[in-house]
Order: C-alpha cells, then structure tokens, then sequence
C-alpha cells in the first residue's frame, strides 16, 4: 500500500533525491595529502612516506637506482698505433717488384708481380705460391709486409713487396639503426671513433629525444647520451673490428598527475631532471587546486633494494617523497632531487578547495531544494 504525506511528504523526498544525486559530500577533483598517506605510520603499510629536506637529501641520494642501468660504463677515447691489424676476412692484394730475370712466379723479363685479393682465412693466415701458408693475422700491415717479402726472399732474393689491406666484417664497424644511413663501413686505421663514424652514416637526428649512443663490443652493452659524449672528448671511444652501433631516443619517462598544470607522460629531455624542473615541464602546479605544500613523488624500488638501515637503502620497495615549495628549504631541496624512470609526480589538491567545493554544494542544494519545494505547492 502507498502512503500520501502530503505536500510536507513530498518536500521531504525532493531533499532526499537530492542528497542522493549530491552524494551529501563535496566534490573532490583529485587526492589530498592525508588521503595518499593514510595508513603510512602502520608496520604492515607497504609504502613509507619521506620528508624531502636538505637535512635528509644526503641520505636518500645515498640509496641505490630504482632503474639500475643496463648497460656498462661507457669506454673512454684511447689513442693506440695508427695502423689497424690484420684480421680474417680481410682481402689482402700484393704488387712484387723482381729484377731476376727467371722468376718463378712471373714470366720472363716480368718486373711486377700482381697477386690481387687473397682473403685471409679464418687461421689468419695467406698462401703464397712455392712458399706455402703465411701467418699475417695480427700484424699490421707494415709487419704483414715485412713478414711477406722475407719469405719470398727464398725463392726470388731481391723480391720487394707493396701489400695492400681491404677490411673485412672484422675490420669494420656496423652501424645498425637510428641514423640516415646504416650500414658497414670498415677501419680505414686503428683510432677511429665512434663520433667519425656516426658522422659517416649521416650524423645523430636533430628531432630525436635525448639520443641515447649504444656500443656493442664483446657482448656486453654500453650507452651513452649524445649531448655528454659530444660535450666530452674523452670519451670519444676508439672503436674495435666488429663493433655495433645503434642510437635510440631515451626510453626512460615520468608522469604527472593530481593537480599539476597537466597530467601527462614526459620523456626525460636529458640524463637528469631535477624534480624542481619537472615541475616547471609540467606546468607547474593548478592555482585552483593545489597545495603546494605537498607535492608528492611516488617511486617503487626494486625489493632487493630495500634495506632497515636508512643509509644504506629505503625501507620499503614503495616510496613517497613529499615537498613543500613553498619555503626556501623545499625548492632547494626539489632543485637537488633527480627525478628517476617511472617516478610519478603527483601534486595533491589544496584541503581549502574542499570548503569551497562544500559552499557550492550547499548553495547548489539549497538552489535546487527550493526550487522543488515550489515546484510542489
């Protein structure tokens, strides 16, 4: 059976209809500090929240990566000898000069001998004939020359010998991708660097994000970005015989959430920004919403890094750094803290924002209840 209360009955379900579609709480566009942090100080909390300030900065730039590199330490420029060493593979041409007018390896009266385009075997070694295998891998060609005309010298005494190297898949360097031209170019000498050869593949792309160089020798990987590697002669690396080269873009990215003046994926522009420039890529922070006393950054450590020692490590896999910019200890702070991959720049709403949300809330029911109330009489 339904019951009719009456105008009063009806005025009573409008304001409850509207507490419903309201939710009788104020909107809240994004987190606040208290709700991010809620339940940090207990044992079992997964996460740890850390005061970011000059005092405790030391301690925490003293904890290991949350991304440790892939790669290995980059190697730096080493002048060794001009000349590049025989390899197998390599094509080896000889011109011999012979005043004996009864040669065994060219016809009478012939004074140059042309022996073009003997390939080095996988031995490192040449054939000649009537004087058999020659050993030249390893020498230079100055050395593979000397070695050469020696053995001729048994059987034509007054042999001069002109050797002539082409390169061979080990005496080259393969430059794979991200450049305009890729290929296999060889080691016209010994000190060839990497710089010389991207510059012969048609240089590093202007439009690339940070360009990260990659070196592969040996199996192992090294990397480097291109704005370090060109600001530092140093480390302009000698590049070695079967050498692989690749450039890529930077691959490593922070977000930006909350109350930020966007929220959005970033590319690390650089090898570091400090969380005071990110701040500034991402806009800075919502004028409207944010509290800038409690701008958070969330980072998960690997579990191996987790250490009960707060020196030597964080004390939970997950962390959050917080900040407050609005005093001179924090932006100093923020200008020293290096943002890492992944991290997550989070700014948190302002708990004034929740008063004034709270006021347009009551306005807006008290608008819309006493439209209802006249709507029914």
């Amino acid at each position: 059976m339904i019951r009719d209360f009456g105008p009063l009955g009806q005025k009573l379900a409008a304001i409850a209809l509207l507490c419903t579609l309201f939710a009788c709480s104020p909107p809240q566009d994004f987190a606040n500090m208290q709700q991010i942090t809620a339940g940090a100080e207990a044992a079992s909390a997964p996460f740890a929240v850390q005061i970011v300030t000059q005092a405790t900065l030391p301690t925490i730039q003293s904890w290991p990566s949350s991304h440790p590199p892939q790669s290995g330490d980059w190697i730096a420029h080493k002048a060794v000898a001009f000349d590049t060493v025989i390899q197998p593979g390599d094509q080896i041409s000889l011109a011999v000069w012979d005043n004996d007018q009864t040669s065994l390896l060219g016809q009478a009266g012939q004074k140059v001998i042309q022996m073009p385009d003997i390939r080095v075997s996988s031995a490192g070694t040449i054939f000649l004939p009537y004087v058999g295998d020659v050993q030249v891998a390893g020498l230079s060609t100055t050395a593979a020359r000397s070695k050469v005309e020696e053995k001729l010298h048994s059987i034509m005494p007054s042999a001069q010998v002109q050797l002539n190297r082409v390169a061979g898949m080990q005496n080259s360097v393969h430059v794979i991708s991200g450049v305009p031209n890729p290929g296999t170019l060889p080691l016209l000498d010994a000190n060839v660097t990497i710089t010389t050869v991207l510059a012969q593949a048609g240089g590093i792309p202007t439009n690339m994000t940070n360009p990260q160089i990659n070196l592969q020798r040996g199996g192992k990987l090294y990397t480097i970005a291109a704005e370090r590697l060109l600001a530092q002669p140093e480390l302009d690396t000698t590049l070695m015989g079967d050498d692989k080269i690749f450039v890529q873009p930077d691959q490593r990215y922070f977000l930006s959430l909350g109350a930020a003046g966007r929220e959005a994926v970033i590319d690390f522009p650089r090898d570091t920004v400090t969380t005071l420039e990110a701040m500034s890529m991402i806009g800075g922070v919502n004028q409207d919403m944010a509290n800038p006393k409690a701008v958070l950054i969330l980072r998960a450590y690997p579990s191996a890094a987790v250490r009960a020692a707060p020196k030597q490590g964080p004390p939970k896999a997950q962390m959050v750094f917080a900040f407050d910019l609005t005093n001179a200890d924090g932006l100093f702070s923020a200008g020293a803290f290096l943002i890492e991959d992944r991290d997550v720049v989070l700014v948190t709403q302002s708990p004034l924002v929740n008063t004034s949300n709270a006021v347009r809330l009551f306005t807006s029911m008290f608008t819309g209840s006493k439209a209802v109330f006249n709507s029914v009489q």
